[in-house]
């Protein structure tokens, strides 16, 4: 399958003036952002907050908190199978730049981070949703997200993203500090440990 598959990848800036693409999901968090009538405000308060949050961490050489800025750029990657001229959008993930602002040094940061597939929805929304309809007893199909992981793998290994990017992704996931989660039975194939909130603190 690997020779078959052609990734295209495309950018743009997330920032104040950023304007959701057709082809973007709805229900992305960046997409969401950037709609309404506040949209402007949303997106400076979004990233004023990551700003913040950066230069609160990275505070030992930066005494006023205000030495680094966070880059973002939305990588949109479209598939093509077997060279059919036919693409359509896969995989949607942040790139980071980090800028400082005391040496003006653009860091190189990680891709990945908010991680976005139409794959992995479809899995969700129709697949797992078919599987269980009229059953009793709620269970998941033999091979569900193997092909979205397999498509992600394709994706890493593949000369387009080799070509745009020099370090391996990294895939954030969202935690709480205030609610207790615990490991449960439950191994999911593409992903993982499946954990439960059980408590708060």
């Amino acid at each position: 399958m690997k020779n078959d598959l052609t990734f295209a990848i495309n950018s743009i800036t997330f920032d104040e003036n950023y304007q959701p693409s057709d082809n973007t999901r709805i229900t992305t968090n960046f997409a969401n952002l950037a709609r309404g009538d506040s949209r402007e405000q949303n997106l400076r308060s979004a990233l004023r907050m990551i700003d913040n949050r950066f230069n609160a961490l990275a505070n030992w050489d930066n005494p006023h908190g205000d030495r680094y800025s966070v880059e973002l750029e939305i990588i949109s990657v479209d598939l093509d199978i077997k060279g059919s001229g036919e693409a359509f959008p896969s995989i949607e993930v942040l790139k980071t730049n980090i800028l400082d602002r005391k040496t003006n040094e653009r860091i190189e940061g990680i891709v990945g981070n908010n991680f976005s597939s139409y794959v992995r929805d479809y899995d969700f929304s129709v697949v797992l949703l078919e599987h269980n309809k009229n059953q009793t007893r709620f269970s998941v199909p033999d091979n569900f997200g193997d092909l979205h992981g397999k498509l992600f793998k394709h994706f890493i290994q593949s000369d387009s993203y080799k070509q745009h990017f020099k370090k391996r992704p990294v895939i954030c996931l969202s935690v709480s500090d205030n609610k207790i989660y615990q490991r449960s039975e439950n191994h999911h194939p593409v992903l993982a440990m499946n954990i439960c909130l059980t408590s708060l603190l």
